[in-house]
């Protein structure tokens, strides 16, 4: 079957109910663990799942606990739900780097929305005019599209994919200040909303990352109210 079969790890029987059967009218196949245990036996059960949807607090282990243990090995896109005020930083910045999150009690509407967007892009990336179609370097970081691989003076750079296609627009866009708003619709695929940290969170993990390699330089620079701007070359 071509449905995309998706994975619900929630220790609340009765949310997976509500999600599962507005899920499956939109046409996904989904299948639920109750604790990070059945997730782990899911996952080594079924390769094929699209997608994993993850509630950061269950009984026993976390999901975040979970997430921790099967990256890097299972690289399927996580969508995080999460209790409300917990912190989206360490959410969404633990090494394995969760996609995208949601707050409880959450909307059907709004989670297939996620889902939908996280989905596209684990997509090829349709080729918009900001997105590098050749490679980049810049202040002695190259990346390169076609291998989705980032080197810093030849050494490889540990990317998460939400990772590397921020820095592929940042870079690619060298100069220019990419505003929040249009740096969220490029990366994660929906609109920015209201108190939303997610894209701030992914570009200071890339921040992070750069400045383990180069410690003097701050190339990623923050445009208070606007947005990010990748230095154009650091002299």
């Amino acid at each position: 079957s071509d449905k995309q079969r998706l994975l619900m790890v929630d220790d609340d029987v009765e949310l997976c109910e509500l999600i599962g059967d507005y899920l499956r009218h939109e046409g996904y196949l989904i299948e639920f663990a109750h604790n990070a245990d059945e997730a782990c036996e899911q996952l080594k059960r079924s390769e094929r799942f699209a997608l994993m949807i993850l509630d950061v607090m269950m009984p026993g282990r976390t999901g975040l606990e979970l997430l921790q243990q099967i990256r890097p090995k299972v690289q399927i896109p996580v969508i995080m739900l999460t209790g409300r005020g917990e912190d989206i930083d360490r959410i969404l910045g633990l090494e394995m780097g969760a996609d995208d999150y949601l707050s409880k009690p959450c909307n059907p509407r709004e989670l297939l929305a996620r889902i939908r967007a996280v989905l596209r892009r684990a997509e090829p990336q349709q080729r918009t005019t900001l997105f590098p179609d050749s490679l980049v370097e810049h202040a002695g970081v190259t990346l390169d599209p076609g291998l989705r691989e980032v080197r810093i003076n030849g050494e490889l750079l540990e990317l998460t994919g939400t990772e590397f296609n921020v820095l592929a627009y940042l870079i690619a866009n060298a100069g220019s200040v990419l505003e929040k708003e249009q740096l969220t619709e490029l990366v994660l695929h929906r609109k920015l909303a209201a108190y939303d940290r997610a894209i701030d969170v992914h570009v200071s993990r890339v921040r992070q990352k750069l400045a383990k390699h180069l410690s003097d330089a701050e190339l990623i620079k923050t445009i208070r109210g606007v947005g990010y701007q990748f230095v154009k070359d650091a002299l």
